[in-house]
């Protein structure tokens, strides 16, 4: 009994130690994790924290001095530019960034529209990006869900849309995309932009308008028509008709070309030409750089050339679908990169500071 007693102590003792390692051990594991935890808060992306700070001081962050309708002004002429992003993508690039801003930006007065495929029906907000949180801070652009049943109601698109099969061709986006933009000039007028625009002058002026993208071929990237025009309800019968989702363009430029050709009876198109109140502008108001020559948006260019490229255009087309790929150096004097920092500023101040 007396050996046990003396043990006892002993026994306290490594308890004694035990519990304080353990207790070490717990502390260390504690502070571990909330340092992990305090530095993944504070590691979180800009746009998080951004949503946090009251509009006002988030916006000055991007906009500086938000542009405004001219007071006392005349009113804008009716009609809203339409944006259109048919995959379900809700992670806009700089590119789809610049070219809503250099249009809020050259529309004050205007409602700029941005339809998204990827927006869930509803109320619900929308997903924390950027880009999102920059674009909020103009007034004038709205950013709704694209409700392609109900938009193609109505409309002879609408039985071409619930086929089903169509989903499995290969040029299906860009092929819903051309549908889109006809069945919104259609049903509601003003102004369609291509999300690969840099827009630098004023559209409202235009009606009833597209351009040509060479010497044979007409391009939907841009469209201006009023409400219920019949050019449009020609095209949207052409899209069903002569339905051919095999073949690249087939429902978009080269439908409008065959429309356009059929509206004023002739065999050929000619640069800037009109006729029965429907115009086709010259490459230069909306394609200053044709397709083939893509490349050069990302070569030098000096000032002097930047202003006599723009002279007679309205927006500059940048091919996407062929440039996307291509590395650009924000800060350097490229043509893309000038277009950037001087008609969508606050998406090149957004570019400059993740390079």
């Amino acid at each position: 009994l007396p050996r046990m007693s003396s043990c006892l102590p002993n026994l306290a003792m490594v308890v004694s130690s035990h519990r304080l390692r353990a207790l070490f051990i717990l502390t260390i594991s504690f502070v571990f994790f909330a340092t992990v935890m305090f530095y993944w808060r504070t590691g979180e992306d800009a746009e998080g924290q951004l949503y946090s700070l009251p509009t006002q001081s988030r916006c000055a962050q991007f906009l500086p001095s938000p542009p405004s309708a001219i007071p006392g002004g005349p009113p804008p002429p009716p009609g809203d530019v339409f944006f259109v992003e048919t995959s379900e993508r809700t992670n806009p690039s700089y590119l789809f960034t610049c070219s809503v801003e250099s249009a809020a930006r050259t529309h004050p007065g205007t409602r700029v529209v941005v339809l998204m495929k990827g927006l869930a029906n509803g109320n619900a907000s929308l997903p924390n990006h950027w880009a999102f949180l920059l674009l909020s801070c103009f007034p004038n652009v709205e950013i709704q869900p694209l409700d392609l049943p109900e938009l193609f109601s109505g409309t002879p698109l609408a039985k071409w849309y619930s086929q089903s099969e169509h989903q499995k061709e290969p040029y299906f986006l860009p092929v819903l995309s051309d549908a889109c933009r006809i069945a919104i000039m259609w049903k509601f007028g003003g102004i369609y932009l291509d999300t690969d625009f840099i827009v630098h002058r004023n559209l409202k002026n235009l009606t009833n308008v597209l351009g040509t993208q060479s010497k044979y071929l007409l391009n939907g990237a841009f469209l201006s028509f009023k409400p219920k025009h019949k050019f449009m309800e020609l095209c949207m019968q052409d899209f069903v008709d002569n339905y051919n989702g095999l073949i690249w363009g087939h429902q978009g430029p080269k439908l409008l070309t065959r429309v356009f050709k059929k509206w004023c009876s002739i065999t050929s198109v000619q640069n800037n030409m009109s006729c029965k109140g429907v115009r086709a502008l010259s490459p230069e108001a909306f394609y200053p750089i044709c397709w083939e020559n893509w490349k050069k948006l990302f070569d030098t260019i000096s000032s002097s050339e930047l202003h006599k490229l723009l002279e007679n255009t309205y927006a500059v087309h940048t091919w996407n679908k062929l440039s996307h790929g291509t590395r650009l150096e924000i800060t350097s004097q490229a043509l893309l990169a000038q277009l950037y920092s001087q008609f969508c500023p606050a998406t090149y101040a957004k570019m400059k500071k993740d390079s």
